[in-house]
């Protein structure tokens, strides 16, 4: 292959990546649902509750602004299904977190994705790409 050749192929796979980089679509799913749903599969114990930002508030607060950024495999993947296993990822992060600073909850919880924050007191954010889904959370860990 001549060098012309590799330099336009090269070019043309660069393209390709940024176009499946800008094709992230944000979705807004619902939050309560898919920390029960986490609960009710065994993933987390249920022992750590998990509030949004305006939903809970009070307690002694061991640590501000606690971050988890997942991303997984979502090549094929329906996004509702790359985002729940996503979010689930995070929810252990955040949960072990929790657990190890004597906290039984993240409250204020923002999705949080390059460092912006977006608050709502019903949905999470997901944003998911042709290969790459991720979500970002930043909350507080409180001792009720």
């Amino acid at each position: 292959m001549s060098i012309t050749k590799q330099v336009i192929v090269a070019l043309l796979g660069f393209a390709a990546i940024a176009t499946a980089q800008a094709a992230d679509k944000v979705y807004d799913l619902d939050f309560n649902q898919a920390v029960q749903s986490a609960i009710a599969d065994g993933v987390i114990d249920g022992s750590v509750k998990f509030y949004l930002a305006g939903n809970r508030s009070g307690g002694k607060v061991l640590q501000k602004g606690v971050v988890s950024n997942k991303k997984t495999n979502g090549f094929g993947k329906a996004a509702e299904t790359a985002c729940d296993h996503v979010l689930r990822s995070g929810l252990i992060q955040l949960d072990a977190a929790a657990k190890a600073k004597g906290a039984n909850a993240v409250t204020n919880i923002v999705s949080y994705f390059k460092a912006n924050e977006n608050r709502s007191s019903t949905t999470y954010q997901c944003y998911k790409g042709t290969a790459i889904a991720s979500v970002a959370l930043k909350g507080d860990l409180v001792k009720f």
